[in-house]
């Protein structure tokens, strides 16, 4: 029997904490779509956007198919931090100082409204899954007394003026100290705001599926991967979702909840994308304070809470991101844990190491709605740091706009916005650093296959031929994939922490094996020797 890829499951290597309560064989098993079939709404992807759009839509008596390339919470939704949280990555002066406070007080009140309607769901539907508000955090990367602590003060008072502003209720506490932090660094002094969240995501995430499988309106199918999203039929007015295995649905409006949409450009030009690195470490039960908290490093480190056992809970603590492809994990992992045992002595063994992506729009706003040039087809991307609550107030938004309802957050979220002029400089200088990832074309990771070590990857150029992903398994077979993205023929890299294919222009991603496991591409990295194509087949069909 086929061994079955891991990255049907994940996407990555390695394994989130998640797992450690939630294993990945308590998820519901779903049939591929095999027929043609008619529906109200199309939801692609079953991540927090996917199923939440869904549960809005199904309890207002709308029909729902959804469709999910690999398994139920393979992407991004089940590798997050879970943190619930309105403190956006740009902070709201910098985006009132953009786009006006009129935009900074949406993203406000639609963060807040995500925050609560997780934990109303999680009660209406009896789902256990650890949620609970708490105090958020903010404290500078700076020791008290070192050059740019005052400035992050300075910065930290402006904040809470315009969080003031917006009727968040944050203060700025001169000497605060986070009870459990018993390490020498001293970083006292913080921004101070409750009504923040946590919980066990992929628990929450399988709860509400689970009530969406008990409703007659709902279908959903997996190992089902979409290759286009039209418009078509008079006017425009029906859309036909088409699967790799030549299987369509059709109907009314698709939703694109798959992290990035599935097209060349437009919004997809708009983002950036970085990895983000996470570890989950032990400390006693009860021995720090449950909170959220961030530091003003750029990136920034974010921490929080989840539990490990009788005796210990876990520690997450990420950061360190970087451009996806253009750089590696080089270690960061260990800063992540020299930074935890720094201030947190009791400190434990490290359990979980693993890593995930972000998505950051140039203008500080996720695009949620209307996808550019089409009328019923939708989208939710550019998470910007915030992926649970952008993808629970989209439920909201998106099942708003199907509907006919007016929705004031569209004024923030409409894909269709212009961008403001101060960020066409920075838009234009992105679009060049971004096509110069092509140099690629001009570079080898490998002189000869015989240079990799078993369990590892690298791009073979030679220069009168196509580029070639060579993959070595642990017992030194060899497997050969086109190194072209199918997106915009970026060459990929190697991603040694996650033993994948990263495409260094617009953050396309591919198991070791080829599974396509993150977009805008749409299928899997091409085989390129007979060894290949059966490693894929095998691994994606088991």
């Amino acid at each position: 029997m086929a061994t079955k890829s891991h990255f049907l499951d994940t996407s990555g290597e390695s394994d989130p904490v998640w797992i450690h309560t939630e294993p990945y064989s308590n998820r519901p098993q779903f049939k591929p779509i095999t027929e043609d079939i008619k529906t109200d709404v199309c939801v692609i992807g079953s991540g927090i956007a996917g199923i939440t759009v869904s549960y809005e839509l199904v309890q207002r008596g709308v029909k729902v198919v959804m469709l999910e390339a690999r398994e139920i919470l393979s992407g991004e939704s089940g590798r997050t931090s879970g943190h619930l949280s309105f403190g956006i990555d740009s902070g709201f002066s910098e985006l009132a100082s953009k786009r006006g406070q009129d935009a900074a007080q949406l993203a406000a009140d639609s963060h807040i409204y995500a925050i609560n309607r997780v934990g109303e769901i999680s009660k209406e539907l009896g789902i256990d899954c650890e949620y609970r508000q708490l105090p958020g955090y903010d404290i500078s990367q700076y020791e008290r007394g070192q050059d740019g602590h005052d400035d992050d003060v300075k910065e930290f008072k402006e904040e809470v003026k315009k969080m003031n502003e917006l009727g968040i209720k944050a203060s700025y506490q001169e000497g605060f100290a986070i009870r459990g932090w018993d390490g020498k660094v001293d970083q006292r002094d913080a921004v101070t705001y409750p009504g923040q969240a946590t919980f066990h995501p992929t628990k929450y995430l399988l709860g509400v599926l689970k009530w969406l499988t008990e409703q007659p309106n709902f279908q959903c199918y997996t190992r089902s991967r979409v290759m286009s999203v039209e418009p078509k039929g008079l006017l425009n007015k029906e859309v036909k979702v088409g699967t790799e295995s030549g299987h369509t649905v059709t109907c009314t409006n698709a939703v694109e909840a798959t992290c990035i949409p599935l097209q060349k450009l437009s919004v997809v030009a708009e983002l950036e994308y970085y990895r983000t690195y996470c570890i989950a470490i032990r400390v006693p039960k009860g021995s720090i304070e449950d909170c959220l908290l961030y530091d003003s490093m750029d990136p920034y480190h974010y921490v929080r809470f989840t539990a490990c056992d009788d005796k210990d809970d876990y520690l997450v603590i990420g950061g360190n991101d970087h451009k996806v492809g253009q750089e590696g994990e080089d270690g960061r992992y260990a800063e992540l844990e020299s930074w935890v045992r720094d201030r947190f002595t009791q400190a434990g063994s490290v359990d979980y190491k693993w890593s995930g992506q972000v998505f950051e729009p140039v203008d500080y706003s996720a695009f949620i709605g209307k996808n550019q040039g089409q009328s019923n087809v939708y989208i939710c991307t550019g998470d910007f740091g915030n992926g649970l609550t952008h993808g629970t107030l989209a439920g909201k938004l998106i099942a708003d706009e199907i509907m006919g309802l007016h929705n004031e957050w569209s004024k923030l979220y409409n894909p269709k916005r212009i961008p403001p002029l101060s960020k066409i400089p920075g838009m234009i200088a992105h679009d060049v650093q971004i096509n110069a990832q092509y140099k690629r074309f001009l570079q080898s990771d490998i002189k000869d296959i015989e240079d990799l070590v078993p369990g590892t990857g690298g791009v073979l150029n030679p220069t009168t031929k196509t580029p070639m992903a060579v993959y070595k398994d642990e017992d030194g077979k060899v497997f050969k994939f086109s190194a072209l993205c199918p997106h915009m023929k970026g060459v990929v890299c190697w991603n040694g922490a996650e033993k994948s294919w990263d495409c260094p222009v617009h953050g396309s991603r591919f198991g070791h094996d080829g599974v396509g496991i993150m977009g805008p591409a749409k299928g899997n990295l091409p085989p390129a020797d007979e060894a290949a194509e059966t490693l894929l087949k095998q691994g994606s069909a088991a």
